[in-house]
């Protein structure tokens, strides 16, 4: 079978070379022109707007027409532009081939103005994307264009290939277009550390490996060996030549010999390259694992950070895998050997001996009791997970030489070890010979305090400024590869403006793969000098700037050497301007964060962080007391409990007691002894027993993993079914399902009424079991109530939705409902009545929870009381609340929100009262109406309750099995549930209409309404007038009637008002007394009727009387006018006289 398919695919490349060579052989001639050609400008413009379309196989009759039939002379610039946009729509092989054709026919019109131009637009769009703007970018949106540029350029390559083999591409005259390929794909290859150009390799192996590799298949018996080297493909192919027919002699080759060899050599060594990297990330990604392992060990979990990560590496190690696969079945070579991780266990499952071997003795299990060298998981992974520089930068570029690179390093180490020791031993004989009590110790410490003045007055003696640290010598280090003349300077500074925006893992790791790029002697020096100039208000830069440094130091040790150098003479410098407190603050907390977290990262040796300790110590005073206290909150911790220092720092503890005693021993103000206690309980936290783990049994495992992992929509049928296959004779499983089925606040707050649905499914089988869940649901709302416990709201807010959603599917009563109701807005206040910023012990005024529980409850079942008695309750309940929420301070905007969204829900039209004393008067008239209106009696109530029970959805069951079975459930023991008091009368007190009465009233009023409306649209005004008149009853009538009304005026109770309707029969009119009650709509709007008239004629009355008594002052107020008047003159007339 697989020979068959490989001289099929022979045959189709044996087609293709021969169309190929016939193309060829036609491009070696110039077209020619035929006599009259057409120059209009609107065919040339179409067809550069067709080519700028797509030269696929849609567009080729009629370009190739045009192409014949124009001048196209003025245009082929703007042609040679226009094509290769036109290549990118072609994405499928008779379409490159058509572009092709297209190509050939412009090329043999136009050889020497039209192809040159052509060649190089096509270069230009088969560039790589430069570097520098890669670096610019974010690694999203870098990935994001990289894969547009592989998108744009697959088809372009294409059809370049068959350019080169058809003769319109060619490197020199009487040669083929190969080595212009091969130059094309060598510059797309090279220089990408991520890869991205693979796929455009791939796609042109696909198509065009036999003509320019030579490349046949071998036979399916004689497949190459998993032990066969790279680069000896071309032997090897050699030996299988016979197993099909040639395709043709060497002279037919479109591709030259010697170029196919290259262009074979330079696949199989980027094969090589590629298969490297594949060894590599796969060693990455099972040291991730096993790190992922660790992690799950020590913590219980995976973050979802690293998971995240790891999920990516995942992920780009299997896009490489697959592209490397690929690459493998085109070249006909071997795929490598992954190597199998030896701890086939440690993936992020548990392990069977996990955590066997963390700790050896008393002294590690003691630390770990009171916690790690890390806070967290997070901290660690900063400090501990570095990226190795030699995964993503080359070799060369570090300066690594692999030979001696373990045997430097191993020196170096030695070393360092045998100075840090040395150190190390100095330094404990002097913290031993530290002594604290006596005037001995202030004698020596003022001794060495002399002695400490007298070296800075020999190092500093005029106080100048800080001083710039010397150049270290220059260290011997492989000489750096020269880079290529892109501005490496440039490129450095704009590298180290962008440093400071470098704030989390990601960003600052790039930044140390970009500078390795830019590695000099001179960059190092821009970098030390850099970081020795962080701005003061800037710490929380220092943390990823000593990452970076660590990133760097493995293989750029002078940079880690200089930097902390410059800050131990920084340090140096501070202690002797020790005096200056204020003006020198941000620079020592500057100094010390930046020590501290180099200390972590293992960048400072440990023999020069305790000798600051030992410095401060010596004199702990002043501005050293704030330094020590940022010293252990830095890095204390980590030297206390890590694994390679802790036996150095064997003394560290004493000293930290030391300080203890000094402290005591000295006076400091409050901020200083709070600093001190705070560093020192975080360097060296009290111990603490580990978090005992509850123990479950097995059973109860599984029941709550069906209710809260399992249970859904979707699987409640099945959950539903496992759980009735449960024990239920055993009291240990009922007690666990009633643990469960009691605390809803466990669930997710969308599975509450899932779990009323199964409660109610599982009162079919097992009633007491329901009926005890509705009693402990109905406690923790008591309880709750009671206790008013601020952590326990939660929980209360999802007790009364499964509260709400009990009564939804029919496992409690309307009135346990409302009995909920009512205590939500009377418990604990005096006589069960809320007075206005009256302060209850469990309901105080500024406390709205018990409103949002109320809201709660009506949003979960209040739309079902719209009908009979219960909609009457709800809306008595609802005037009540709004008197409530007025009683307390005034409400929040988001409690007022949600009362006013559940109002609209289930009375839209309700009008919510804006005043406390239109809310008590509300509250007075429904307390009035409740006592004027005759209740219904207990068994219309709860008649009418099942019937509208009845109505609603899950509705399986009778109110009144429900009634047979309270009796036998443990409901019954509890005590009664405070009711309203109820008024029952006899049938005889109630005077309202009958049913027969109501029906014939009815009926009498349509009539009369219809004759009235009939006749209103008979008659004119003055007729109707006489219609009024006629309709106003009798003097007679009327007196008749008060007579009677009087009569029976202790007949007639207070909830009843009488009416006299006329009928009219023929000429004769009937009076007719009916009593309506008091609380209907009509005796409700003749009373207001009534009144308002009232009121109208009391002010009517009002304006004459006070118009009457207006009148009689303007007459006495002109009587007396005239009276004076009259004085007056008679006064005047005896002068004048």
């Amino acid at each position: 079978m697989d020979t068959a398919q490989a001289l099929t695919k022979n045959e189709e490349e044996r087609a293709r070379r021969v169309k190929r060579a016939q193309l060829k052989v036609l491009n070696t001639k110039q077209a020619e022109e035929g006599k009259s050609l057409d120059s209009s400008l609107k065919r040339h413009t179409a067809l550069i707007k067709r080519i700028r379309q797509s030269i696929g196989l849609d567009n080729r009759d009629q370009i190739l027409k045009d192409v014949e039939t124009l001048t196209l002379e003025k245009y082929i610039d703007e042609i040679a532009g226009a094509v290769p946009e036109g290549i990118i729509r072609c994405k499928l092989e008779k379409d490159v081939w058509s572009a092709t054709e297209v190509i050939s026919a412009l090329h043999r019109r136009f050889p020497v103005k039209f192809t040159p131009a052509l060649v190089t637009a096509l270069g230009a769009a088969l560039v790589p994307s430069p570097r520098a703007a890669l670096a610019a970018m974010a690694p999203e949106q870098r990935e994001k264009e990289e894969a547009a540029r592989v998108i744009r350029q697959r088809p372009v390559l294409r059809v370049c290939s068959e350019l080169a083999l058809v003769g319109v591409i060619r490197q020199t005259p009487g040669r083929s277009g190969g080595e212009w390929i091969m130059k094309v794909l060598r510059d797309l290859l090279s220089n990408d550390p991520s890869l991205s150009s693979l796929p455009l390799l791939t796609t042109f192996l696909k198509s065009y490996s036999r003509p320019f590799l030579g490349l046949t298949p071998p036979a399916a018996s004689k497949q190459i060996s998993a032990s066969s080297e790279p680069g000896t493909l071309s032997s090897q192919t050699t030996e299988h030549e016979n197993a099909f027919p040639t395709l043709g002699t060497e002279e037919e080759e479109l591709v030259e010999k010697d170029i196919q060899d290259r262009f074979k050599k330079m696949c199989e060594g980027y094969f090589d390259s590629v298969a490297k990297k594949l060894v590599m990330e796969h060693k990455r990604l099972q040291e991730q694992d096993r790190r992922n392992h660790e992690a799950y060990i020590r913590s219980g979990e995976i973050f979802e950070d690293r998971q995240q990560a790891y999920e990516k590496m995942t992920k780009n190690y299997e896009k490489l895998l697959a592209s490397c696969q690929t690459l493998s079945e085109l070249l006909y070579l071997p795929l490598p050997s992954l190597p199998t991780s030896s701890q086939n266990t440690n993936s992020i499952q548990i392990g069977a001996n996990s955590g066997s071997m963390l700790f050896d003795d008393n002294d590690d299990l003691t630390l770990s009791a009171s916690g790690g060298k890390w806070e967290d998981e997070e901290e660690r992974r900063f400090f501990e997970d570095i990226q190795d520089l030699r995964e993503v930068v080359p070799k060369s570029i570090l300066g690594v030489e692999e030979g001696n690179e373990e045997t430097k390093e191993d020196v170096v180490d030695e070393e360092k070890k045998k100075v840090e020791e040395e150190e190390v031993r100095k330094l404990e004989e002097e913290l031993a010979g530290l002594n604290v009590s006596g005037g001995d110790g202030g004698a020596m410490n003022g001794h060495r305090q002399e002695v400490d003045n007298e070296d800075d007055d020999n190092d500093d003696g005029d106080g100048a400024d800080t001083p710039v640290p010397s150049t270290p010598k220059e260290t011997s280090r492989p000489s750096t590869p020269t880079m290529a003349p892109q501005g490496p300077s440039q490129l450095l500074t704009v590298l180290l403006v962008r440093l400071p925006d470098c704030t989390n893992r990601s960003l600052i790791d790039q930044a140390a793969v970009e500078f390795a790029f830019l590695n000099s002697k001179a960059a190092r020096k821009r970098l030390v000098k850099f970081l020795t100039q962080v701005p003061k208000n800037r710490t929380d830069l220092l943390p990823h700037y000593s990452r970076l440094v660590a990133t760097l130091n493995k293989y750029m040790p002078d940079i880690g050497s200089e930097l902390v150098a410059a800050l131990d003479e920084e340090f140096r410098y501070l202690q002797r301007k020790k005096n200056v407190v204020k003006e020198f603050a941000e620079i020592r907390l500057r100094n010390i964060t930046f020590l501290s977290n180099l200390t972590k990262f293992r960048v400072v040796p440990p023999h020069l962080i305790l000798h600051m300790f030992k410095v401060c110590l010596d004199d702990f005073s002043g501005t050293n007391v704030d330094n020590l206290a940022l010293l252990l909150e830095g890095c204390g911790r980590f030297l206390l409990r890590n694994e390679e220092t802790k036996q150095r720092f064997g003394t560290m503890a004493s000293s930290l007691e030391l300080m203890k005693r000094k402290q005591s021993l000295q006076h400091f103000d409050q901020r200083q002894i709070l600093m001190l206690e705070n560093a020192y309980y975080q360097a060296n936290p009290p111990e603490r027993a580990p978090r005992q783990e509850k123990e479950r049994t097995p059973i109860e495992l599984f029941v709550r993993h069906l209710i809260y992992d399992v249970l859904a929509k979707k699987s409640i049928d099945k959950v539903l079914k496992l759980l009735r296959k449960l024990d239920w004779d055993d009291p240990s499983v009922i007690r666990i399902l009633h643990k469960v089925f009691t605390k809803p606040y466990k669930l997710r707050y969308s599975n509450v009424a899932l779990l009323a649905m199964l409660t109610y499914d599982l009162q079919r089988y097992h009633p007491d079991f329901a009926i005890a869940v509705v009693d402990q649901v109905l406690e923790d709302v008591r309880r709750g109530l009671e206790q008013n416990v601020y952590s326990a709201n939660q929980r209360r807010v999802a007790t009364m939705k499964y509260l709400g959603e009990l009564y939804i599917y029919r496992l409690i009563s309307s009135g346990l409902v409302f009995d909920t109701l009512w205590s939500l807005v009377t418990f604990g206040h005096p006589k069960g009545h809320p007075l206005p910023q009256f302060p209850c012990p469990v309901d105080m005024p500024d406390d709205f929870f018990r409103v949002r529980l109320v809201c709660v409850l009506l949003d979960t079942c209040g739309m079902c009381f719209d009908r009979g008695s219960q909609k009457k309750k709800l809306d008595n309940f609802l005037v009540f609340f709004q008197y409530y929420i007025l009683c307390k301070e005034p409400i929040p905007m988001d409690a007022e929100f949600m009362v006013t969204d559940s109002l609209e829900a289930i009375r839209p039209k309700t009008s919510l009262v804006k005043t406390l004393e239109e809310a008590a008067a509300a509250v007075d008239e429904m307390y009035a109406s409740a006592a004027q209106t005759t209740g219904p009696t207990l068994e219309e109530d709860s008649g009418e309750d099942s019937g509208d029970e009845g109505e609603r959805p899950d509705n399986n069951e009778d109110e009144e099995d429900e009634d047979a079975e309270a009796p036998d459930s443990p409901i019954g023991d509890r005590g009664p549930s405070p009711e309203p008091t109820i008024v029952v009368m006899s049938a005889q007190e109630n005077m309202g209409p009958s049913e027969e009465a109501d029906a014939e009233f009815a009926k009498e009023l349509a009539k009369l309404v219809t004759d009235t409306s009939a006749e209103s649209r008979k008659v004119d005004r003055r007729t109707a007038q006489a219609l009024w008149e006629s309709a106003v009853l009798p003097p007679g009538v009327r007196k008749r009637r008060d007579d009677e009304e009087n009569a029976e005026g202790s007949i007639t109770g207070p909830g009843i008002m009488s009416f006299t309707m006329l009928t009219k029969r023929g000429n004769k009119q009937q009076a007719r007394q009916l009593a309506i009650p008091a609380e209907s709509a009509l005796a409700v709007q003749t009373r207001s009727a009534q009144m308002q008239d009232k009121v109208e004629q009391q002010h009517l009355k009002r304006l004459v009387l006070d118009y009457e008594q207006r009148e009689e002052a303007e007459e006495l107020k002109g009587i007396r006018f005239r009276k004076r008047l009259v004085h007056l003159i008679d006064h005047r007339l005896p002068r004048s006289s």
